[in-house]
């Protein structure tokens, strides 16, 4: 096949379906690559995340070991950290031109998340400051549930290979300390996030891609409705309510 056919064909593929198709496979990396570059600064890191997203075929294993690299430095993202005093804020740092989100998450004292999906995107979270505690569930139904060969999992599962969700099946739950990533997508669970101290506050940054608008959100009895994802602030501004 003729060189220029191939970078033609290579232009044609649509960076939003190739990150849709990875989520099938991909499940994180637990330490930065040995011969990966180093991300000094968190406008270091925005700049390389540009760069990798120009390709359409995005190495979704480069963004996370970009997401490792980067070592929390309050100096660099004191500005973006915006609290409120009843929920978690989310407070977009980089928009990255359509292709990505970059956030920063603030937690006070005891906030959490509902469970939620995200939308088949891909998720990246690294603590910047304080502790989190994530827990994951069984996505509820889905084909593709790489949970379904644990032992809780099997219990619930009929004869003809249908789940019962009578109520969400936790599968897991981990503690997310200062410059851990932890990742999640549809395809390995459901999640919640929350910072279990009442004493202090947590922050964390997020990369999420492609970016959606919208996820679901899941009650204790599986219940799942639509919920409208929104901003507290863009670029260290206060967004007003109807630019959310």
């Amino acid at each position: 096949m003729a060189l220029s056919k191939i970078d033609t064909e290579i232009e044609q593929v649509d960076q939003e379906k190739f990150l849709r198709q990875a989520t099938n496979y991909y499940q994180a990396l637990e330490k930065p690559l040995k011969y990966g570059p180093v991300v000094e600064t968190l406008q270091d890191l925005i700049y390389a995340l540009h760069k990798e997203f120009e390709s359409n075929y995005v190495n979704i294993e480069m963004v996370n070991h970009l997401m490792l690299s980067y070592k929390s430095n309050p100096k660099e993202w004191k500005k973006y950290a915006k609290f409120d005093r009843y929920k978690y804020t989310r407070n977009l740092v980089d928009a990255g031109n359509g292709k990505f989100n970059l956030l920063i998450l603030c937690w006070g004292e005891g906030h959490g998340s509902a469970v939620h999906d995200h939308a088949d995107s891909h998720c990246f979270m690294k603590m910047l400051k304080g502790d989190l505690r994530e827990r994951r569930y069984e996505y509820p139904n889905r084909p593709n549930n790489n949970n379904n060969n644990n032992k809780q999992s099997s219990e619930k599962t009929s004869h003809n290979g249908h789940i019962d969700d009578k109520e969400l099946l936790e599968i897991g739950e981990t503690p997310i300390a200062v410059n851990d990533v932890a990742y999640i997508n549809d395809n390995l669970g459901l999640h919640r996030v929350e910072n279990p101290s009442h004493s202090d506050t947590s922050v964390s940054l997020h990369l999420y891609c492609p970016p959606f608008d919208t996820c679901s959100v899941f009650q204790d009895n599986c219940k799942k409705s639509t919920s409208t994802v929104t901003f507290w602030s863009k670029y260290g501004v206060r967004t007003k309510l109807d630019d959310q």
